[in-house]
């Protein structure tokens, strides 16, 4: 069964969606996009070319869109601070709901947002892409093989040269705490699935240099002691002279028991102890990977099997790390995550 799909955001990233991400899943027979909705008539280009949506079918205003097409879901991949209002409407039209990271904009609009989603009988999926990009994958499946005994630590190193205002994107160098909320919420996230556990304590240190054309913090550096002990460093920066890890790029070391594994660039290392050579490990390969495979993931789940891992409720622990790890910067001490999180869920109650 192809299930009907309103497309919200076709400009920025919501082009890759539209050229790269759900055309696959579309040949499939997964998925029908019925409609697609964005504020700027020229990104709506984006879906009349790529998906093949009339212009008819393409609109400048979401309940518009909602209004004339019966959908099964919709998409969410627009600024993090209208979130709330897309996924208000569409649970509004009863569809189930495909979001880009972050939940939201603030730890308390994706708790209220997860909320709402529970009261409606509704399942919502959080796009985490970097998490299930085919060199991540294939190192997550090294360190949890057990192959190499117990994992001690994770150091995870993300370097770019995007001072100069745009260069990120307009809308990144004008919203607070934009590495935390648009960056880290990715590695961050990624960091705690490597180590197999939830986050227990968080500690960072976040600022903006005086040559950095954004409005909030573009450096940090974070500590982590997840539940399960292990503990992980993490160098984030959007605004050095030289983008040494940036997008797709990330340098990531798991340090075992028995092996050090390293990902630089897309390329995965493994140097056994106590005499072992470097050697390097291939890739897993499969069809899709990272938001592709993300689309499927949420319609099997629509299908009837288990949750994806993404889904709105355990994606809660992603927006957490990030807005701990912001808390923990204005304040100078260190954030127990859980404890954070349980009162904000609490709070965000519906």
């Amino acid at each position: 069964m192809a299930y009907r799909m309103i497309q919200v955001g076709c400009g920025g990233f919501g082009s890759a969606w539209c050229a790269t991400f759900l055309p696959p899943n579309v040949r499939e027979g997964l998925i029908h996009p019925v409609a697609a909705v964005d504020i700027n008539p020229e990104a709506l280009r984006n879906a009349q070319e790529h998906l093949g949506l009339p212009p008819e079918r393409c609109y400048t205003d979401l309940q518009a869109a909602l209004d004339a097409h019966e959908a099964d879901f919709c998409t969410v991949v627009v600024p993090p601070a209208h979130h709330e209002a897309v996924v208000d409407a569409a649970l509004a039209h009863d569809l189930h709901i495909l979001s880009e990271k972050p939940i939201a904009d603030t730890l308390e609009a994706s708790c209220r947002i997860a909320a709402k989603v529970q009261a409606a009988g509704k399942k919502m999926g959080v796009t985490m892409s970097h998490r299930f990009r085919q060199d991540i994958t294939t190192l997550r499946r090294q360190v949890q093989s057990g192959e190499y005994g117990p994992l001690d630590y994770l150091v995870c190193r993300f370097t770019c040269e995007c001072r100069r205002f745009g260069s990120w994107g307009k809308f990144r160098h004008e919203i607070p705490d934009t590495l935390m909320v648009e960056g880290s919420v990715h590695h961050l996230d990624l960091i705690a699935d490597l180590a197999g556990a939830k986050c227990d304590t968080i500690y960072a240190q976040t600022w903006n240099p005086t040559w950095g054309e954004f409005a909030g913090d573009s450096q940090g550096l974070v500590i982590m002691q997840m539940e399960n002990a292990t503990r992980a460093t993490y160098e984030g920066a959007k605004t050095n002279a030289a983008g040494l890890n940036c997008w797709g790029q990330e340098y990531l070391r798991a340090e075992c028991k028995g092996a050090t594994l390293i990902l630089d660039r897309q390329r995965i290392t493994c140097q056994d102890w106590p005499n072992g050579d470097p050697h390097e490990i291939e890739h897993l390969q499969q069809p899709k990977w990272a938001n592709t495979w993300l689309i499927e993931q949420f319609v099997r789940w629509l299908d009837g099997d288990g949750p994806m891992a993404t889904n709105v409720w355990d994606n809660l622990q992603s927006v957490a790390l990030v807005f701990a790890a912001i808390e923990s910067g204005r304040t100078g001490q260190p954030v127990k995550v859980q404890e954070f999180l349980n009162a904000a869920v609490a709070a965000g109650e519906v």
